[in-house]
């Protein structure tokens, strides 16, 4: 084990505590209404920190910095397009979330065309999120081997476990406020490592600046090349940073989950908004963090370990921090990481139950609630699997996946929104011909990953207007059963 032993048992008392925390909302979990939307009884706040929780990974804390170590500050265009998308999704899809008892994204999708749409929906969003919550529990375990010395498999096995406990017996209750403090301990943590950093480096800041801007543009944030190959361009950003968002925020469950546990349309807004404020302070300083960890690096030895440039924030952890701060700068990490696993299986047990499921409307027996208790765990399981593949860079890893099955989703819930005369078999054209189309664009195409998105929008909505209109008249809103 690398760390001190002080460190090692403050991580301990964390994972320990936040542990029995989320356990211990077994007692209100009555129905599928408390256990995968928290009885709606979350303030707006509360959801934001939630949705910030969620989107910030692991992925992020080690990933964002290392793009800045390795480039620039570019990657801060992309989150401009994650502030625009908010507004928009504000004004386009929430509303619609709350004119009924939704459990699902995908549930919104079948009331406008139908149970075969969502049933098909859900079912790109469980791969696309599996996969991509793969990428992120690998980001986990190299945080954890890099502090206990220990491999790939103990590491992942390690935290899914322990994430796994909580969010089985605590349901959406315990995610969204075990989210609540583990946002509060990430950020302290990022702030401790920035604070440290800027000790660190002999001259402070302006020697920051001095040795970034001698090594070309580190400190660079605008790029206004147009070019449909490069990943970090304002049109990149602008364009394809909003349409990312729009479909993760908007039509994936993992975020929707937490729009639809807010009190009301207007809690859900005011959490979505101010976690957007939030996010860009955060990408913020993680990228501030990757460029001073570049300075750092010139003035002092610090390793690279394997030449994995992910792995470098938890190594400075674990070699500069002193005795005590390291302890809780990791379990900031940890924190982080099991916030989102949590997240990702509840949402990845809600669809499989109510999108998948037999039972048409969630009732408030015990045996649909045992059922999402198995499904939670078997979930589990299949993410810590898959946890242990091999990704490479595993922020763009991450982004690239969601990004070729996002386009298609974002398209079919735009088509049911913006033209009247869609169709049940136009959509499913359309979603299906956005997805096939990225992933032949991904495999034969030098596209950039932020342009993936938005081509697929364009492809599934252009697709699915046509379709509609040769396949018949415009669907007429059925049952339920239908």
């Amino acid at each position: 084990m690398r760390i001190s032993t002080i460190d090692f048992a403050i991580i301990l008392v964390y994972l320990s505590g936040i542990t029995l925390f989320g356990v211990r909302f077994r007692r209100s979990q009555q129905s599928l209404r408390d256990y995968f939307l928290g009885g709606r009884s979350a303030p707006w706040w509360a959801i934001a920190s939630s949705l910030v929780a969620t989107e910030t990974s692991t992925l992020t804390i080690i990933g964002t910095p290392a793009i800045a170590y390795d480039g620039n500050l570019g990657f801060l265009q992309l989150v401009l397009g994650y502030l625009v998308a908010r507004v928009i999704l504000c004004v386009v899809l929430v509303p619609q979330y709350f004119q009924g008892e939704f459990y699902t994204a995908y549930q919104l999708l079948e009331k406008r065309f139908g149970a075969r749409l969502k049933r098909s929906a859900a079912l790109v969003f469980l791969v696309t999120r599996t996969l991509a919550e793969g990428v992120r529990i690998a980001a986990i375990g190299k945080v954890v081997s890099v502090a206990f010395g220990t491999g790939e498999r103990s590491s992942v096995a390690i935290v899914a476990a322990l994430t796994l406990l909580y969010t089985l017996e605590g349901g959406m209750r315990a995610v969204i406020w075990t989210d609540v403090v583990q946002l509060a301990l990430s950020l302290t943590g990022s702030l401790a490592a920035f604070c440290l950093l800027l000790h660190k480096i002999p001259g402070g800041w302006p020697a920051v600046a001095q040795v970034a801007a001698a090594a070309g543009d580190k400190l660079r944030i605008f790029d206004f090349t147009y070019s449909l190959t490069r990943s970090y361009t304002f049109w990149s950003g602008i364009l394809g940073g909003t349409f990312l968002t729009m479909a993760s925020h908007g039509t994936d469950q993992t975020m929707v989950q937490r729009l639809l546990a807010a009190q009301s349309e207007r809690d859900a807004k005011k959490a979505l908004l101010t976690s957007g404020i939030v996010i860009f302070a955060q990408f913020a300083l993680f990228l501030v963090v990757g460029v001073m960890l570049f300075v750092y690096r010139q003035l002092a030895f610090l390793p690279v370990p394997g030449g994995d440039s992910d792995r470098i924030l938890p190594e400075f952890i674990v070699r500069e921090m002193p005795l005590g701060l390291t302890g809780f700068v990791l379990a900031s990490i940890f924190a982080v990481a099991m916030s989102n696993a949590s997240g990702s299986l509840n949402s990845l047990a809600s669809s499989s139950v109510i999108d998948l499921g037999v039972d048409k409307t969630p009732g408030i027996s015990r045996d649909p609630l045992k059922r999402s208790r198995y499904a939670t765990l078997a979930w589990g399981v299949i993410l810590a699997a898959l946890g242990l593949a091999p990704w490479g860079h595993v922020l763009e890893a991450g982004l690239t996946i969601a990004s070729i099955t996002y386009g298609g989703l974002l398209g079919v819930f735009l088509l049911g929104s913006w033209n009247p005369r869609a169709n049940q078999t136009g959509a499913l054209v359309g979603l299906f011909v956005g997805i096939i189309s990225m992933v032949a664009v991904w495999r034969f195409s030098s596209l950039a990953y932020t342009w993936y998105v938005l081509a697929g929008t364009i492809v599934a909505f252009s697709v699915g207007s046509i379709a509609s209109f040769l396949f018949g008249p415009p669907y007429q809103r059925a049952s339920q059963g239908s």
